[in-house]
């Protein structure tokens, strides 16, 4: 198994995207500091056991899907591009699945993605899921809101699921 990375823009910055012979294994929206330092892809490579090379272009058909996501098109990612879901497993990777498949400008609570997962009573563990995703933006983790339809946090940027939930409604 070979792992590749590139970059991909987007409005809050360029996404660290690492590749595997099956699938987009990482998509990394982290404005915490540049997707380019080091500590980044030492973090991934430690997840997956191999240290990712460069591949520039790797990512181009994402960029080019993620430019029409932000011109408004409401794009399907999952039928645009194989997602490799090794870094996440259990009911985490089920419930980020079912999150998968909410449509375009649509939204779910926490408890109703846990009910069509299959767990009833997982809202938390959603949350969790939702949290510690792999896909940032790409599996629409900005789609799961509160249970009285307020947006909730999304990481240490709330601002930027506001913005993706306005992009999606307009």
């Amino acid at each position: 198994m070979t792992f590749r990375y590139d970059f991909a823009p987007t409005p809050f910055g360029d996404a660290l995207v690492v590749f595997s012979d099956d699938g987009i294994v990482r998509f990394d929206l982290s404005e915490a500091v540049d997707p380019s330092v080091p500590w980044l892809l030492e973090a991934v490579s430690a997840r997956l056991h191999d240290t990712p090379v460069p591949d520039p272009g790797a990512a181009d058909e994402l960029a080019h899907l993620l430019d029409d996501y932000f011109a408004g098109s409401p794009v399907a990612f999952d039928e645009h591009v194989r997602f490799d879901w090794r870094l996440v497993d259990g009911f985490h990777r089920t419930a980020l699945q079912t999150i998968a498949a909410i449509p375009w400008g649509e939204t779910m609570s926490y408890g109703e993605v846990a009910v069509v997962a299959g767990s009833p009573g997982a809202a938390r563990a959603v949350g969790t899921a939702c949290r510690i995703t792999p896909f940032s933006i790409i599996v629409p983790v900005h789609r799961v809101v509160r249970s009285d339809g307020s947006p909730g946090q999304y990481g240490a940027y709330p601002e930027h699921k506001r913005y993706l939930l306005d992009l999606e409604r307009a």
